[in-house]
């Protein structure tokens, strides 16, 4: 295998890994807009007891809790969010030095062919 093409087996590796990071920020972020959406309508609202849904079971709970527990998994979600992010500029970090490395011995190849 020659350097080109590991160089593209690497750069195909984490172009795979990249998208699914975006498949994963993309749930992420549909979750915490949900979250955001629950929160406003609980802070609306007037009930001092909501019902929560646990998987298949609704309870009757304190709503302050509830909106304590809505708040702490918004956090732990912006949290993944950041996380996602920062991998994703790292992988295209990755890419990026892939595909600049050769574009830069054509240029430095081509610069000495006028010198």
């Amino acid at each position: 295998m020659t350097k080109t093409d590991e160089n593209t087996s690497n750069v195909n590796k984490y172009r795979q890994q990249l998208m699914f990071l975006s498949n994963q920020k993309q749930q992420i972020q549909f979750q915490i807009n949900v979250l955001d959406g629950t929160l406003k309508e609980l802070e609306k609202t007037s009930e001092k007891k909501v019902y929560k849904g646990v998987g298949n079971v609704f309870i009757l709970k304190d709503k302050e809790e509830v909106i304590k527990e809505t708040k702490d998994l918004k956090e732990t979600m912006d949290l993944r969010l950041k996380t996602l992010q920062k991998q994703e500029e790292e992988i295209l970090k990755k890419i990026n030095s892939f595909t600049k490395a050769p574009e830069e011995k054509e240029e430095k190849k081509s610069q000495d062919g006028v010198i």
